[in-house]
């Protein structure tokens, strides 16, 4: 028994050494760099992104910037930065700023807003609330209407529109979306060129546009892969952000009565 437990406790703590192990991304000076730290250098640097979205060239030129900070840090620990007067003062003011950070946010969020509060706020800022119409296409660039004329009529012939407009897309386009057969995110009105956006958004889904369509960079052929209708977010996905709206609003103004609180129980001398 005393055998088993022991072998036990060794494929364990193997198991988490390797855990631990495959965490490490780099080591600095038998100092380790996690894939955490890396990681939050991302989303601070790129929001939305991670370590583990970016490409293996991302990574390493990532990786290398994790590692001369790091050398680059016991570089000032060595020169005793740290005892230097200037920095002990940035560093206080640092600490105090932070201090206050955390004050508010712990003032902000102590501050009630009831459900009728937040649904009048929604109600009085619809328009704020609204999404605008989107449409998302596909497109194919070309550089006179001969060439744009002689795609629409292929399509025209073709029994499969959508196939053979990603087909076209790729071989015939000279827009930098070609290599994606044509495909353009989603996007509203104001986004695009009016000419461009005219023609998008007067199309049915799974249409294309017979003439072609003429914009400063050349002549374009559209093709509607699917649309949204103007509509309002529901109020159950911003009422979070709502309530914060309200939030600071009534932290402004319990600020002024704090501030005038404090000052009377202050011993404040101005020369």
């Amino acid at each position: 028994m005393r055998i088993i437990f022991k072998l036990f406790f060794f494929i364990s703590s193997f198991g988490l050494l390797t855990l631990f192990a495959s965490n490490v991304l780099a080591t600095v000076n038998d100092s380790n760099i996690t894939k955490e730290e890396v990681n939050e250098f991302v989303i601070k640097s790129i929001p939305g992104m991670t370590y583990d979205k970016l490409t293996e060239f991302q990574k390493k030129a990532v990786l290398n910037q994790m590692i001369e900070r790091r050398l680059y840090l016991e570089d000032a620990k060595k020169m005793n930065i740290e005892n230097n007067p200037l920095y002990k003062e940035s560093l206080k003011k640092l600490k105090e700023n932070l201090l206050l950070d955390f004050w508010m946010k712990e003032r902000v969020e102590e501050i009630e807003i009831s459900e009728d509060a937040a649904k009048r706020y929604y109600r009085a800022s619809i328009e704020k609330f609204t999404q605008p119409a989107s449409v998302k296409v596909r497109h194919i660039l070309v550089a006179t209407e001969e060439d744009a004329l002689a795609i629409i009529a292929k399509l025209q012939h073709s029994k499969n529109i959508r196939k053979k407009f990603i087909e076209l897309a790729k071989s015939e386009s000279i827009g930098p979306s070609s290599k994606n057969g044509g495909e353009l995110d989603w996007f509203v009105y104001e986004q695009m060129v009016p000419e461009f956006s005219e023609a998008a958004f007067s199309l049915k889904k799974g249409e294309i546009t017979t003439q072609p369509v003429k914009t400063q960079f050349g002549y374009h052929i559209i093709y509607l892969e699917d649309k949204k209708e103007k509509s309002l977010i529901p109020y159950e996905k911003v009422k979070p952000q709502i309530v914060k709206a309200l939030r600071m609003e009534r932290f402004k103004i319990k600020l002024e009565s704090l501030s005038k609180k404090l000052k009377k129980t202050a011993n404040i001398s101005v020369k």
